[in-house]
Order: C-alpha cells, then sequence, then structure tokens
C-alpha cells in the first residue's frame, strides 16, 4: 500500500515522501495514528502542488539565509569573559554568548542554530563556531575570547 508521510518516521521515510508499506501497517497504525495518509490518486495530485508551492518557498529562503550568510562572513566577533590571571575562563563560553554578540551586530538569531566546534570553551584565545541560515547554508563564523 502507498502511503504518503505527514511526518518524519525513523527506519521508514521522510515528511511528505510516498513509501510503500504493508497494509495491516498503513490501517492499524500509520492512518490512525496520524501519521500518514492513504495515496490515492486525488492525494497524490494534492500532494504534488503543495510539493511545488514549497519549493518555491523554500527557494526563496534560501536566497534570503544566502545574502544573510555572505553578510556574516564579513564580521568577526569579540566575546569579553572574565578570567583568571593565567588566562582560564570562569565557566564557559557558549552559544548564548554568541547569540547576544551577533544581536548586538544587528543579526537576530536563535542560539539553537550556533553550533561551537569546540565543546567546552574555557580559556581565552580564537575560535570558530558554525551558524546554520538554512538546512543547506552554514558560515562558520571567528570570534576571539578576550578578558574582561
Amino acid at each position: 500500500m502507498n502511503v504518503i508521510l505527514k511526518q518524519d518516521m525513523p527506519n521508514l521515510g521522510h515528511k511528505d515522501e510516498i513509501v510503500i508499506v504493508k497494509n495491516g501497517y498503513a490501517r492499524n497504525y500509520l492512518i490512525p495514528k496520524g501519521y500518514a495518509i492513504n495515496a490515492t490518486e486525488q492525494a497524490k495530485k494534492v500532494h504534488a502542488e503543495i510539493l511545488r508551492q514549497r519549493a518555491h518557498k523554500e527557494e526563496q529562503l534560501k536566497v534570503a539565509a544566502l545574502q544573510m550568510a555572505e553578510q556574516l562572513k564579513k564580521i568577526s566577533l569579540t566575546i569579553g569573559a572574565k578570567t583568571s590571571t593565567k588566562g582560564k575562563i570562569f565557566g564557559s563560553v557558549n552559544t548564548i554568548q554568541i547569540a547576544e554578540a551577533l544581536n548586538e551586530k544587528g543579526f537576530e538569531l536563535e542560539r539553537k542554530n550556533i553550533s561551537i566546534k569546540d565543546d567546552l570553551i574555557k580559556e581565552i584565545g580564537n575560535y570558530s563556531a558554525t551558524v546554520k541560515l538554512h538546512r543547506e547554508v552554514l558560515v562558520d563564523i571567528p570570534f576571539e575570547i578576550v578578558s574582561e
């Protein structure tokens, strides 16, 4: 039986994908739980139109993300932290401080879209963070930790 998935299902497929499953699995689990709908001809036509519209919107979002990525490549951040005399930071620097520094520069980004290559930053120095602007657009931002 062909079904259209309404959400990502582990070991089965991703959202809006048409997959083939056994009849009982579709009728007794996927469709009643709302994880999928039956892939009739009418549902396939509606699905194709939704995908076409989503692809257009997705392209616009990607273009906007690429423009923001070009602006982000030009900046470098300096983040102040309280340190000991040996250069060790009291606590650590995380994505919250990076997001705040980016917000001060005029870039409204959520901290969940920022990842630091080094897990914990405990010393002053130069580091790099990756910002995810879009599914396909990632930007590396250099930043420096300085003593306050």
